[in-house]
């Protein structure tokens, strides 16, 4: 039998480092579940030492997450394996995941300490993890620019004081494929007890090359890759856990490793990432771009015809492209709505969850005669943000746009259960929504980003509207979808001031060291 590759998925923490991707608790809790169902092995689920509503996100999956093992991310010092430890405690199965610099540039402008003191701190991380539980990580950081007579020195003690997993990072995508799988080829010969640990690689894509370094040290030795799903992650992202898996998948002829992972739940997990972060996949994108299976050229269409195998190398249906449309109505039933969502990873924890999706899922099919998987998924998106911290609500909206005229917008607010009511002109109907809703609120949130997308194709087609707001170095996001695109990009902004004007602040991630 071929070995296993584990997969580590870090989309919860490493992907949630991108700026502006950061999630809500409930939202994390959504996306590890189908990263469960999806089999990934490992599911680092936060840096609990980064605030305490890290630490409460990473509780919170540990507690729900049965079938992976949950991880947390520390730096080498007591408070932060202390953090992780207490905040992975409940799951079924538990790491802890510590790490400090290696390189030379990093000893010496950010640690401020000696070789000799980082592997005295990294011996002390490994062994002090170990009495909280069995399973440790460690991780040299920014090893992809380290001396190699230190890495080796360093993954020795580190393995001798009990860590199982030694993960190679290249922290910020430096290396190229040969030189990379060198440096893992290296260490497993030249480590006395590399027998002891499995090798791991974390590869960031500076220069579009965290997937090629990934495979060509899994080539090379390494039996577990730390990846994001859709490639997410800060600066230009972590390794394509999508790419990673089809690639193995797809050459067995090469690879001398198989993973356990269900692909079918490739794409689902994409799109709700993807709605989750308001982060679009690009059209041409390996595996779950909409491209990814469509053929243009007339010769390529002909090869496909005769044999998919001339011009397809996947099958859409492993990764979870559905030719089959999702068609349900307004005579569809509650039972019909809840078998779907739970097919695509997404189950509700009270009867009220779902009779208020259910309500909604009704007021999209009096305006929508098909409803498509994808818009399930919209729904629920928008159905996230905890109902306790909804402060704001909106009533009405009503908007006057015409050719020649200044654009005008009335909405009606509920703040914290009193209804006001402001007026606002602007640019354009979404502007003078987004002045009228200011008026009432007064965040003073920064616009960040307004995107627009369509969810399916049609004159009727929902559209969905991400919006992100800063304030004071705090950024959210608000997602919103509709028929009608000023009521989608007025829920947007909705949804991200009840997230930017809640009592809890959290700290964004990328303020902790990242590897």
């Amino acid at each position: 039998m071929k070995e296993q590759l584990i997969i580590f998925d870090t989309t919860l923490r490493d992907g949630e480092q991108s700026p502006g991707a950061s999630m809500t608790q409930e939202e994390k809790i959504r996306i590890a579940k189908i990263l469960e169902k999806m089999q990934v092995n490992v599911i680092e689920a936060g840096f609990p030492a980064a605030s305490q509503g890290d630490f409460e996100a990473v509780a919170a999956v540990a507690e729900q997450i049965n079938d992976s093992t949950v991880c947390g991310l520390a730096r080498a010092v007591e408070h932060d394996i202390d953090r992780a430890a207490a905040a992975v405690k409940p799951a079924t199965s538990s790491r802890i995941h510590t790490f400090i610099a290696t390189s030379p540039i990093h000893m010496r402008e950010k640690l401020r300490m000696q070789p000799d003191e980082v592997l005295e701190q990294a011996v002390w991380a490994v062994k002090y993890a170990r009495r909280f539980t069995d399973d440790v990580e460690f991780s040299p950081e920014d090893a992809g620019r380290s001396d190699l007579d230190f890495l080796c020195r360093v993954v020795e003690a580190t393995i001798a004081a009990g860590a199982g997993t030694i993960n190679i990072p290249d922290t910020v995508g430096y290396n190229v494929p040969s030189q990379f799988g060198h440096v893992i080829q290296q260490l497993i010969i030249r480590v006395p007890n590399s027998d002891q640990a499995i090798f791991s690689v974390h590869c960031h894509n500076d220069l579009g090359l965290a997937v090629a370094n990934s495979l060509e040290a899994v080539m090379n030795g390494a039996r577990q890759v730390e990846c994001t799903v859709n490639g997410l992650g800060e600066r230009a992202g972590n390794a394509s856990l999508e790419e990673i898996v089809m690639a193995v998948r797809t050459r067995q002829d090469v690879f001398p490793c198989d993973t356990r992972l269900d692909t079918k739940h490739i794409v689902p997990a994409s799109r709700l990432v993807s709605n989750i972060t308001g982060f679009p996949v690009q059209p041409n994108k390996a595996v779950v771009g909409a491209n990814a299976f469509a053929h243009e050229s007339g010769i390529h269409q002909d090869g496909v015809i005769k044999k998919r195998e001339t011009y397809e190398i996947m099958r859409a249906e492993d990764v979870g492209w559905v030719a089959n449309r999702m068609v349900l109505g307004k005579h569809s039933g509650r039972n019909a709505f809840k078998t779907r969502l739970k097919e695509l990873g997404v189950d509700f924890k009270t009867e009220e969850e779902l009779n208020s999706a259910f309500s909604r899922f009704k007021s999209l099919a009096d305006k929508k005669h098909e409803i498509f998987d994808e818009d399930l998924q919209a729904l629920v998106t928008e159905e996230g943000l905890d109902q306790e911290a909804e402060r704001f609500k909106l009533i009405t909206l009503h908007v006057c746009s015409q050719t020649g005229e200044t654009p005008k917008a009335t909405v009606t607010l509920s703040v914290d259960g009193t209804e006001s009511t402001s007026a606002a002109d602007g640019s354009g109907p979404v502007d003078a929504t987004f002045k009228a809703m200011e008026n009432i609120v007064k965040s003073g949130g920064q616009l960040q980003l307004y995107s627009v997308s369509n969810i399916t194709s049609g004159t009727d087609a929902q559209g969905e509207v991400t919006v992100r707001l800063e304030k004071g170095g705090r950024i959210v996001n608000g997602h919103g979808a509709d028929t009608d695109i000023v009521i989608a990009s007025a829920k947007s902004y909705i949804m991200a001031l009840n997230k930017l004007m809640t009592q809890t602040v959290r700290q964004h991630p990328q303020h902790s060291q990242p590897i």
